[in-house]
C-alpha cells in the first residue's frame, strides 16, 4: 500500500501581487478549487510543498490538512516556477472526487535500449506525456514503453504498444506514434568555389559586383585629409 502523502495549508489573506512579500518569507501562495469545490486561497510553506511534489508529483494524490476542515485528497497542477531562478511561484490544488474518473496526463517512461541505437541510429521522442483518465486512486505513476524491440530504421512505438494499464485508460489514438528510430542525418559539406587563375601577362579581373579599390568604403574612410582628388577647375590666365 502506497504511503499516504500529506500537506499542511493556511488560509491565505494576502492576494494580488502583495504574495510577493509572502514568497521572500519562504511561503508559497496556492488555490484550492475542484468541480462543485468553493475555490480557496490557500498558502503553504515553499520547503513542505517541494518536498511534497518530490513524492506526488502530479499524479498521486496529496491530502491537504486545513485545520477545522477535514483532509481534502487534490492532485497538484498547473505550477509556476520562477524562469531564472527555478522557485516555485505558485501551484494549484484540484480536489478530487474519489469515486469519479478524472483526466489528467501521465509522463511517458522509456525503458530498456534500442539496438538500432546502439548501431548509431537516433531515437526521436514525439510524446513525452499521455492524456489518462482514471479514478484519482488508480492514476499510474508513469505509463512504460520498452524500447529493446526496436531494431532497424523506420521502428516505431505506438501508444497501443504499451501494456495494459490497470485501472487506467488512454483516451489519445492507439495508433500514435511515441517513438521512432530515423536515421542520423550526415552533415552537408559545401566546397569553397575554386578560382581560376589569369593567364600569363594578363591581369585579374574584379569579380562581378566587387568595388574597385580606389571606389571601396574603407579606402575613402582611410584617406588623409590633406590627398585631395584632382580639381577639375582650369586655372585662369597669367595677365
Amino acid at each position: 500500500m502506497a504511503t499516504k502523502i500529506t500537506l499542511k495549508a493556511d488560509k491565505r489573506k494576502i492576494l494580488g501581487r502583495k504574495v510577493k512579500s509572502l514568497r521572500s518569507q519562504g511561503i508559497l501562495p496556492v488555490n484550492l478549487f475542484g468541480k462543485g469545490v468553493k475555490s480557496q486561497s490557500l498558502q503553504v510553506k515553499t520547503k513542505d510543498f517541494t518536498d511534497t511534489f518530490k513524492k506526488a508529483g502530479e499524479t498521486n494524490l496529496v491530502y491537504v490538512e486545513t485545520g477545522a476542515d477535514k483532509e481534502l485528497p487534490v492532485l497538484i497542477s498547473n505550477i509556476q516556477v520562477h524562469p531564472v531562478t527555478s522557485k516555485y511561484l505558485h501551484a494549484d490544488l484540484y480536489q478530487v472526487d474519489l469515486t469519479k474518473k478524472v483526466t489528467v496526463n501521465v509522463p511517458v517512461n522509456l525503458i530498456g535500449e534500442s539496438p538500432a541505437v546502439k548501431d548509431g541510429a537516433v531515437l526521436v521522442q514525439t510524446l513525452k506525456e499521455l492524456e489518462v483518465e482514471a479514478l484519482p486512486t488508480s492514476i499510474p505513476e508513469s505509463i512504460d514503453f520498452d524500447l529493446s524491440g526496436l531494431l532497424e530504421i523506420g521502428d516505431s512505438l505506438k501508444i497501443s504498444d504499451t501494456k495494459d494499464i490497470k485501472g487506467a485508460d488512454v483516451i489519445q489514438d492507439k495508433e500514435t506514434v511515441i517513438v521512432q528510430i530515423q536515421a542520423q542525418k550526415e552533415e552537408e559539406i559545401i566546397e569553397a568555389p575554386v578560382e581560376e587563375e589569369p593567364a600569363e601577362g594578363e591581369e585579374a579581373k574584379p569579380a562581378e559586383g566587387d568595388a574597385k579599390p580606389e571606389e571601396s568604403a574603407e579606402a575613402k574612410e582611410t584617406k588623409p585629409e590633406d590627398q585631395k582628388e584632382p580639381s577639375e577647375t582650369k586655372p585662369e590666365p597669367k595677365k
